[in-house]
């Protein structure tokens, strides 16, 4: 096999870039590539004969002088869905290969008691998202309120959701559409999501505090994975107030029944900070929550030494709330206390945009490969243009 010359790679760069930033004109082009005029002209004409590059409008200035035209990546390169799977709350974000929003739609979650259904139900909704869309699907990234190995199985789902336990329900979707299909959990796409809107992160823990504790975490930029179904499963540790674990008090689900069994007459769990309470009760509830809280910022301190800790999901508000007890029981027991972020979070969308955000560096680290390899392949099937 004939390995990739300099001129492949240098077709390829002018493709990241272009990935990355366009429209853009080739001047700007000429210069975040750092390649000459004449090479960066050679691979804008080559990538334009294979469909990967098209002119999209003219550099409006004033003065004499000729306008540049923009270079842009056209839709029918494809387009890829980031998918939010929760047990309330569904959202799908279609975007191009370049990340801009084609559509999204966000439903409340279908009950759903056979992994075809949800499937099927899945693939219905992304169908939706993507009408406008030109060029195929690329990639399908669904991210879930459970724990996930290899992309493909989930561990510890939230209880709604126990029978998509295993791998079924990615083989299911893959089986529908026809384009590559991962999982991966939520709180993995909404830390994602924050690194790629914050570059400057480097080592952060990230909390979802929704129908199950969900946690994930990064170090040099990069998302933690274990090897085993017990990585991320730090719901099952103590809360730090009397026998109740984590998973306990930081979920919806098992704060609504701690705050009912203190004698809270609740409907929903966003009551807790929505309505006046007057009872001794919710005093009590608010502390077991803070006490949960401390407990796993502590947690993650003293073992991944994070610069902040972010909490995302529907209890996000209920954090704000006592984030100042939080913080000051954090200083007087920690040498150094990380930082504690709770920045907006719309649930279901926020997620996806980070499932979408997964789809691109794979769809795009594709594209780069078949590039790179295009010159072998057009000798070997006398394509014009690479399979991607």
């Amino acid at each position: 096999m004939t390995n990739p010359t300099s001129r492949d790679y240098n077709k390829a760069s002018v493709l990241d870039v272009v990935l990355s930033h366009a429209p853009l004109t080739r001047n700007k082009l000429i210069e975040l590539t750092g390649l000459s005029k004449a090479t960066v002209s050679r691979a804008v004409e080559e990538l334009r004969a294979d469909g990967f590059v098209v002119d999209s409008g003219v550099d409006e200035i004033t003065g004499r002088g000729r306008r540049s035209t923009y270079l842009d990546l056209p839709g029918t390169t494809g387009h890829v869905a980031g998918v939010s799977f929760g047990a309330q709350t569904t959202g799908v974000l279609v975007t191009d290969l370049r990340g801009r929003e084609i559509r999204h739609v966000t439903v409340p979650t279908a009950v759903h008691h056979e992994v075809q259904d949800a499937a099927r139900w899945l693939v219905d909704l992304i169908g939706q998202a993507a009408r406008p869309a030109q060029g195929p699907l690329r990639q399908i990234v669904a991210a879930v309120p459970g724990r996930v190995r290899g992309g493909t199985e989930i561990f510890g789902p939230a209880e709604s959701m126990k029978t998509f336990a295993g791998s079924g329900l990615q083989r299911a979707v893959e089986a529908l559409v026809d384009a590559p299909v991962l999982l991966d959990s939520d709180a993995n796409a909404s830390l994602l999501g924050i690194l790629t809107e914050d570059a400057t992160i480097r080592n952060a823990a990230l909390f979802s505090v929704s129908t199950i504790l969900n946690f994930a975490s990064c170090t040099d930029h990069e998302l933690a994975r274990g090897n085993t179904p017990a990585f991320g499963d730090i719901g099952v540790l103590s809360s730090g107030f009397g026998d109740e674990n984590l998973d306990g008090l930081l979920s919806t689900r098992g704060l609504l029944r701690f705050a009912r069994e203190r004698g809270l007459d609740l409907e929903r769990v966003e009551d807790l900070w929505l309505l006046e309470h007057a009872e001794a009760s919710h005093a009590e509830v608010l502390h077991a929550f803070t006490t949960a809280i401390v407990t796993a910022v502590s947690v993650v301190a003293v073992t991944l030494d994070p610069e902040s800790v972010h909490f995302v999901g529907r209890l996000r508000p209920l954090v704000d709330v006592v984030l100042p007890q939080v913080r000051e029981r954090l200083d007087q027991s920690l040498p150094a206390a990380p930082e504690i972020r709770t920045g907006p979070h719309q649930i279901g969308l926020s997620t996806a945009q980070g499932a979408v955000y997964a789809c691109l560096t794979i769809a795009q680290e594709r594209l780069r490969d078949a590039v790179l390899g295009a010159r072998h392949q057009n000798r070997l099937t006398e394509r014009s243009a690479p399979a991607f």
